[in-house]
């Protein structure tokens, strides 16, 4: 996806208006709209985002447009390929809630949660104890991933790949939703257990799995890592509105980390080796 550059003719048109005005306050951005916090997002993403305004990402936006004073709008687009191009390069929004750190098509602003992949399995099943992909209880086990997803490396290298069952990585997510269906295998019994990412695991298994338990992979050793920072992403350049979001979620870090618990996302402290306890 190509990065975001503005028309030369609106710069042109923005300077001109600048160059008559009297003295101002420094403005966040000149795409920055004042008037409404303006979100891009996946439509069919939950437990993330969704239309209804379920899912966490969408609490995360009305608490942070409640503290601008300003109402919440979004702009809706699947994330898959275009996304950025179709949104927030386009100037049709000015931030997306959840963005990995250090992606290219975006500027990060500081993360507000680390996350880590998970192993989901029965919560009274043979499986209870395992707590890391090298434990020999995974042997010969059917184990759902996502294809392409950084555990498979570390399933492979302890020879369950095998056995595995890869679901696919690229999908519009109005349409389907490969780990609700991993985790629909897993309860009828045609899986041992799954491997997914914890922002999207752990809520699932809170909102329609009770009876399945959630571990995170915090002790896997040798690459690719499995915690990543999450961010939000703005435009490259904008780094007032950048700074002045950085000042949103560090003065509001324990009302964030309450939703994300809530919402029963795996929280880790910022390298990824200790489980975050949050209190309600």
């Amino acid at each position: 996806m190509p990065a975001w550059a503005a028309k030369p003719s609106g710069l042109l048109v923005l300077a001109l208006l600048a160059s008559q005005a009297g003295p101002v306050t420094a403005q966040t951005s000149d795409l920055v709209s004042q008037n409404a916090f303006r979100v891009c997002a996946d439509p069919a993403n939950y437990p993330m985002s969704n239309e209804a305004g379920e899912g966490f990402e969408n609490k995360i936006a009305a608490l942070l447009a409640e503290k601008l004073d300003r109402p919440l709008t979004y702009e809706w687009f699947p994330m898959a390929t275009g996304f950025i191009r179709n949104t927030l390069a386009a100037n049709r929004c000015d931030v997306v809630i959840g963005y990995a750190q250090g992606h290219e098509l975006v500027q990060n602003t500081n993360h507000y949660f680390t996350s880590v992949y998970t192993l989901i399995v029965p919560e009274d099943g043979e499986l209870s104890e395992v707590t890391a992909l090298s434990d020999p209880a995974l042997e010969g086990k059917r184990i759902g991933v996502i294809a392409g997803s950084p555990p498979g490396n570390h399933m492979a290298r302890n020879g369950l790949m095998g056995d595995a069952e890869a679901y696919r990585l690229f999908v519009d997510r109005r349409y389907e939703s490969p780990a609700q269906d991993m985790l629909a295998d897993l309860d009828a019994g045609e899986l041992d257990a799954a491997v997914l990412w914890g922002p999207i695991g752990g809520p699932l298994v809170k909102d329609e799995h009770p009876d399945m338990k959630v571990v995170p992979l915090i002790a896997e050793d040798g690459p690719p890592r499995l915690f990543f920072r999450i961010t939000m992403g703005v435009r490259r350049g904008e780094e007032v509105w950048k700074r002045e979001l950085n000042s949103l979620i560090r003065r509001h870090q324990d009302e964030i980390n309450a939703i994300l618990s809530e919402a029963g996302v795996p929280l880790v402290n910022d390298m990824g080796t200790e489980i975050v306890e949050v209190s309600q």
